[in-house]
């Protein structure tokens, strides 16, 4: 089966790139020509474990192309996806202009029958609005299907989670592109993954819903956190309680400076915005984004309460990425942090493993340091903010002698509070008990 995804974004790029790997014959399209003339020399624009090699080996093996071409791409494809951006409004509606534009494109070069798949998170309706789109565009009256197949990557593990996902949603109302898109996927059924089919809208609710919950618990546990603070509760146990009931679950109750990233902040205020413009108020989700917003002010908080008047002091800030294994640094609470501790007069020497070059493009007023030792190097205190693995074993030793004052914030609760205070170090984290150094 041929197949184009137009879009070589994140979700875009994955796709293609995943299929391919699956024995899909695939072309990209994306209207940059300079972006896609660096994939098709193998330069891939994101950081994404394991996807430079998949990508590279189909180059090889001439599955996976890349062009700017939408009609020679089109002819030779059954099924086209759409991944392109769908960015928030000012009223935090999803701004859709990407996908009209491209159904649009698709309409106008309809000769014979194809299976038009949204990809992008798109909210409820948006099937509709495509199929309206193409029926007014196509020249002829070529036969077309309408499908939402949504998309459950997480960023850092996307490749992971393509070969090996938890469901595959179809939402259609035509039985003929259901089981193009069940052949599709046919390999994952190797795996046993479960499929869920149903109709267009629902597909796209399941995607809205499923971020929306996400976003909840994490919400939810950072309350929880912040009143561990005031009874002297360990947030780690009620966690580690809470997540052994199977109707509760233990994922995504790991509380720190709140969620960010291209996927939960957008989605969270799309679903309250559709909700609102069909009449109902999504109270739920709205406080959701309300604490969400307040957390990296809470987190800042614990900061000053460990370094005092913060004029002329000097925080070392380890992770700029919304998430490890990342460089995407979009909603990412560290860029608030590291601001309000500048507004407040602090120095700040910041360093993170990956995402630097696109912290330098929209930080500036910082010390970007070589690596963490260099980042701590004078501080007064030190701030985790990402946990990326390598911040999990710091020589604590070389910390103490390099700082100006052995002082961390915790904000991902990565070293156990007992541990440190031994090791003689100030130490505050997120929802737990923390000991003075002995």
């Amino acid at each position: 089966m041929n197949i184009t995804v137009i879009g070589t974004g994140y979700v875009g790029l994955v796709t293609g790139a995943c299929f391919s790997e699956l024995g899909v014959t695939v072309t990209c399209i994306d209207k940059d020509a300079a972006k896609i003339e660096s994939l098709r020399q193998g330069k891939i624009p994101i950081f994404e474990p394991g996807l430079e090699e998949v990508v590279l080996k189909n180059i090889r093996e001439k599955r996976l192309s890349f062009t700017t071409n939408m009609d020679e791409a089109l002819d030779r494809s059954l099924v086209i996806f759409i991944a392109v951006g769908t960015p928030s409004d000012e009223a935090g509606n999803a701004d859709l202009r990407f996908v009209r534009e491209v159904a649009a494109g698709i309409g106008k070069r309809l000769r014979e029958y194809k299976v038009i798949v949204t990809k992008s998170t798109v909210p409820m309706g948006t099937g509709a609005m495509i199929r309206e789109i193409i029926e007014k565009n196509r020249p002829g009256d070529a036969l077309f299907s309408v499908a939402s197949n949504p998309e459950f990557l997480r960023e850092g593990s996307a490749v992971e989670d393509f070969m090996h996902p938890n469901r595959i949603v179809i939402g259609t109302e035509d039985s003929q592109a259901a089981a193009i898109l069940r052949d599709l996927y046919r390999p994952l059924y190797l795996i046993e993954t479960p499929f869920v089919i149903t109709d267009v809208v629902t597909a796209e609710m399941i995607k809205y819903a499923s971020n929306a919950f996400l976003a909840t618990k994490i919400s939810f546990i950072n309350e929880i956190a912040r009143l561990c603070d005031r009874l002297g509760a360990d947030v780690h146990d009620v966690a580690r309680g809470m997540g052994l009931d199977n109707r509760i679950g233990r994922k995504f109750l790991h509380p720190g400076p709140g969620f960010g990233g291209s996927c939960f902040p957008k989605d969270t205020a799309a679903v309250v915005a559709v909700a609102r413009s069909h009449g109902e108020d999504f109270k739920v989700v709205r406080a959701v984004m309300e604490v969400n917003d307040e957390q990296p002010e809470i987190m800042i908080r614990k900061i000053l309460e460990v370094t005092g008047e913060p004029k002329g002091k000097v925080a070392a800030v380890l992770g700029i990425s919304f998430k490890p294994n990342t460089d995407d640094i979009r909603e990412s609470p560290a860029l608030r942090i590291i601001e309000g501790l500048r507004s407040r007069g602090m120095q700040v020497r910041a360093y993170d493993p990956i995402a630097m070059d696109n912290a330098r493009a929209v930080l500036s007023g910082i010390t970007f340091c070589r690596d963490e030792y260099d980042a701590v190097t004078g501080a007064d205190v030190l701030v985790i903010v990402t946990e990326w693995n390598q911040f999990r074993a710091l020589d604590l030793e070389r910390l103490r002698s390099l700082m100006k004052r052995p002082a961390i914030v915790d904000l991902r609760n990565v070293y156990e509070p007992a541990e440190m205070a031994r090791r003689g170090f100030v130490y505050r984290c997120v929802g737990r008990r923390t000991l003075d150094p002995v």
